[in-house]
């Protein structure tokens, strides 16, 4: 591992609690776990993704990192960065067009010595087959992959350690969910009588459930730990906003002197005071929020 990012990094992440009226009026306590401070290129739930990734590339005597995402992946970005920090070669696919000049997320991978592959969204769908990984095999050489989000069974071992972190007797974690990793991980290093409610931020987030088990079956062999998603705070899909979503976006700021990632915690964190609002959280619970993350491109 590279000691100067390693010595850079928060870990643990800072908990901190939010005085909020409406939650006190439901006698619900309100933490928020801060791993969006780990660091400002490797942030939150993407160094806990990529830690034992980076093993595993390294034991295996990979020289090359290749994984996929959008045009404004947080991902992309992270996998760039680990990439300089460990001495990696980095390959990043990207869904769709390119679009020149580059957006300022594309162009600080690049910035990272990150190169950039596009793939029409067709194909991009099929990104997983074995015709597109060895027709990128041909056109990169050997390459450690790691899938769309991070999310594998080394991400899952990564984030279970982050209960670990959680000083307060927590009753509930909230956490965003993109494809799942986070949350496979976390409920299953909960602690007893702990359970965890994953919001999808993607229209019709239920099929998560399956992709979910799927990964703590490939790490610990069953489903396993207390959860369950919430699926209807998705407002209209994966980066998609309303009116509605941007004011409780400018409140939270305004109260609590955080602007919220609109794309995954901002989802989260309106899902959790809707659940408080209905009495769907326990009144006496204390509830962890997970914050992993920030749409910021970092300075390089």
């Amino acid at each position: 591992m590279d000691d100067g990012l390693l010595a850079e990094l928060r870990l643990p992440s800072p908990v901190v609690e939010i005085d909020d009226d409406r939650c006190a009026a439901a006698g619900v306590r309100v933490l928020l776990k801060r791993d969006d401070l780990i660091h400002p290129e490797v942030p939150g739930n993407k160094w806990r993704k990529l830690k034992y990734n980076i093993a595993t590339a390294r034991e295996h005597r990979y020289s090359t990192l290749l994984t996929f995402g959008g045009a404004y992946s947080n991902h992309i970005r992270a996998t760039a960065a680990v990439g300089a920090y460990f001495g990696f070669s980095t390959v990043g696919v990207i869904r769709g067009e390119e679009h020149l000049p580059l957006n300022p997320s594309l162009q600080y991978a690049v910035s990272r010595g990150m190169r950039l592959k596009y793939l029409d969204r067709a194909t991009y769908r099929d990104k997983r087959s074995d015709a597109v990984v060895d027709a990128l095999q041909r056109e990169f050489g050997a390459f450690y992959l790691i899938p769309e989000g991070g999310s594998n069974a080394e991400a899952v071992r990564g984030c279970a350690e982050l209960s670990e972190e959680l000083e307060e007797a927590a009753d509930v974690v909230f956490c965003a969910v993109g494809t799942g990793g986070t949350l496979a991980g976390l409920a299953a290093g909960a602690q007893p009588g702990q359970s965890v409610v994953g919001v999808p931020v993607l229209k019709g987030g239920e099929f998560l459930e399956d992709d979910i088990v799927r990964l703590q079956e490939q790490v610990y062999g069953t489903r396993t730990g207390s959860w369950r998603l919430e699926c209807d705070y998705h407002f209209g899909g994966y980066a998609k906003r309303t009116p509605e979503l941007d004011a409780f976006i400018d409140d939270f700021e305004e109260r609590h002197s955080l602007k919220l990632d609109w794309v995954y915690e901002a989802k989260m964190m309106y899902a959790l005071f809707d659940l408080v609002a209905r009495h769907k959280v326990p009144s006496g619970s204390t509830v962890v929020a997970l914050i992993s993350g920030s749409d910021e491109v970092p300075e390089v």
